[in-house]
């Protein structure tokens, strides 16, 4: 029988809801930003529109952003690579 371990890495969970504008990252439009969580969730998947591009921001509130950290560091969706400039 295999035994499983949690990861070791932990991923902070803020207290509050979480507001996450790709505009004011600055991973913006860099090669980690293609394997941000929030690029994934925003990207425009729409045929007709001619852009895989993320188009917006998120806010995600606390139920959800331990979601996405249980995701994450399940290794089922990417971390969120979101880095505030300024």
């Amino acid at each position: 029988m295999s035994n499983l371990n949690p990861p070791s890495r932990k991923i902070p969970i803020p207290l509050e809801s979480t507001l996450i504008d790709c505009g004011t990252c600055v991973m913006h439009e860099t090669t980690v930003c293609a394997d941000c969580v929030v690029t994934f969730l925003c990207r425009d998947d729409e045929p007709d529109s001619g852009s895989d591009r993320q188009t917006g921001a998120i806010v995600f509130d606390i139920a959800e952003i331990r979601a996405m950290r249980a995701l994450a560091e399940a290794g089922l969706v990417p971390t969120l690579r979101h880095r505030e400039s300024g």
